[in-house]
């Protein structure tokens, strides 16, 4: 389902510097936002950071924004930048190294073994992927924006999407494959209003 987007009026105000306008604009995508960043950067902390800097830098742009422009659409291409920003940085950093066992498990009450497993093999998969595939999936598949608004987010052309969209289902489905697991139909390349890979929410 694709995001919906904040109310002209609300928009208007939030413009102007209205604070409660503001609030009301990052409690609808706050949500969204951060999990896309989540499931980027791989840290909660950071991407509670990352989250708050980025509504930031949209309080801090909002006064020059296009009403003409999907807000969604500028949203997660600040998201974008801000992004890839902390992602060169880390790459810069020393890397620290990490015992695996010092790593939490995945906690989720209540569902069989079986469905924990594909689920966290799906996340495996996704992480493994390189970041423009994982931006372009993660867009449509967990925020719902449609082909357009992620070729507009990303800054590259619709097909450029659509290439990448398709990659990375292909990608995460031959890797769950290798683990014996099956969970896609065959993935397809081009129906704007095919249906999402059935990746889980996070």
């Amino acid at each position: 389902m694709s995001l919906p987007q904040p109310d002209f009026g609300v928009l208007r105000k939030a413009q102007r510097g209205d604070e409660r306008a503001f609030s009301i604009i990052v409690r609808a995508y706050q949500v969204p936002v951060f999990n896309y960043v989540l499931r980027l950067v791989g840290d909660r902390a950071l991407a509670e950071d990352l989250t708050q800097e980025v509504f930031l830098r949209v309080y801090q742009g909002l006064p020059r924004f296009s009403l003409r422009s999907k807000f969604t659409t500028w949203l997660f291409q600040v998201t974008k930048n801000r992004v890839l920003d902390e992602l060169r940085a880390i790459e810069r950093r020393p890397r620290a190294v990490v015992d695996i066992d010092d790593l939490p498990g995945l906690e989720v009450l209540d569902a069989p073994f079986e469905r924990l497993e594909a689920i966290d093999a799906v996340w495996r998969a996704i992480e493994g992927l390189n970041v423009d595939l994982k931006m372009a999936l993660l867009l449509r598949d967990i925020v719902g924006l449609s082909y357009t608004e992620i070729a507009d987010s990303l800054e590259v052309t619709l097909a450029t999407v659509k290439w990448r969209i398709y990659r990375a289902r292909e990608d995460v489905q031959l890797a769950l494959v290798r683990e014996g697991i099956h969970l896609y139909g065959e993935p397809e390349a081009e129906a704007e209003t095919a249906s999402p890979v059935g990746v889980p929410s996070a």
